[in-house]
């Protein structure tokens, strides 16, 4: 019976964080028009940043909880979709059937994203993930801030501005913001209980199935979390407007693998006991980081075949996760 009680609750969570994570992005989206805040601004930050509440939450609950391998796990599933099957999901629905990297700003950002899914891989080389090293991810994280705000100017296009002619309009538009923020607020409210199910339910299945809390947070808790990026690349291809894709996911990988792993690090160090799943999966990760940047800087483009690479890595990735901890 407790078996199906949390699973339900699990289920019931994820799905509430899906739904809250849409409020809040749909919330911050019209915002941003509101304040005519610059196209970079939305999918660097506002997006991405959005989409990462919910790790931050199942960050900040798990490391409170003592367990915070579960954010570890959760981050590494995450960044690992966010590489492959987010990405591949724009492509197959990308109306030119590939995704263009042309922009100089974005293929370095390219770069900062490979080192951000990298570092958190070398720092556990030591077996455990230190206060040091949080600050050390933190610390990264607001040099990639510093210096994309430096670039703002390669970034001409604006969305479609709210523009305000009368006071009736003026009226309106004000409503409609304060509406959007109190979305925001009971959206990132809804998104702090469901993390809490998220990891009580993760727990749980843990000890009943006896796995390691970091597999539940690779194969289950990541890929729930992922769902917003995967959502909002396919929404973005059938749009034709794949430019957002990569910079949602650029900062998807970004956000999670500097700024809330530094976070849960400073709260509780994250030990890992030499599993051999984890190793095998920092492997894929690093995989997964190195092809994403090769495709997108080389060839400026990820096409169908790119794709297809990136999305058997995962299905390769899950299948040596589930058969090393077996």
């Amino acid at each position: 019976m407790e078996l199906i009680f949390y699973g339900a609750v699990f289920l019931g969570c994820a799905l509430i964080l899906y739904v809250s994570g849409e409020w809040v992005v749909h919330g911050l989206m019209r915002l941003s028009r509101v304040l005519h805040v610059r196209e970079f601004v939305v999918a660097f930050f506002v997006m991405a940043g959005a989409a990462s509440l919910p790790n931050l939450f199942v960050g900040i609950t798990s490391a409170m909880a003592g367990i915070p391998e579960l954010s570890l796990g959760d981050v590494f599933g995450n960044n690992l979709i966010a590489m492959t099957l987010a990405v591949s999901a724009g492509v197959f629905f990308a109306r030119r059937g590939s995704i263009g990297v042309h922009s100089k700003t974005v293929r370095t950002s390219m770069l900062f994203m490979a080192v951000s899914a990298v570092l958190p891989v070398l720092l556990l080389a030591d077996g455990q993930l230190g206060r040091v090293d949080g600050v050390l991810l933190i610390g990264l994280f607001l040099f990639y801030v510093r210096w994309l705000l430096t670039q703002h100017e390669r970034f001409s296009k604006k969305y479609d501005g709210l523009h305000v002619h009368s006071q009736k309009e003026f009226l309106k538009h004000a409503r409609l913001a304060v509406k959007d923020t109190v979305k925001v607020v009971a959206g990132v409210s809804i998104l702090v209980i469901a993390a809490y199910g998220i990891v009580s339910s993760a727990s749980f299945f843990a000890e009943y199935f006896e796995l390691p809390l970091l597999l539940i947070g690779l194969l289950i808790v990541g890929l729930g979390n992922a769902l917003p990026e995967v959502y909002f690349s396919i929404a973005s291809a059938r749009r034709g407007d794949t430019a957002l894709i990569m910079g949602n996911l650029v900062g998807a990988v970004i956000v999670p693998a500097t700024l809330i792993l530094g976070i849960v690090a400073l709260i509780s160090p994250i030990h890992i006991d030499g599993l051999k799943f984890l190793t095998g999966s920092r492997m894929f990760l690093l995989a997964a980081a190195a092809l994403f940047f090769i495709f997108a800087t080389t060839r400026r483009r990820i096409g169908h075949f790119e794709a297809g690479v990136l999305t058997f890595l995962y299905i390769a990735f899950v299948v040596w996760t589930v058969l090393a901890a077996s």
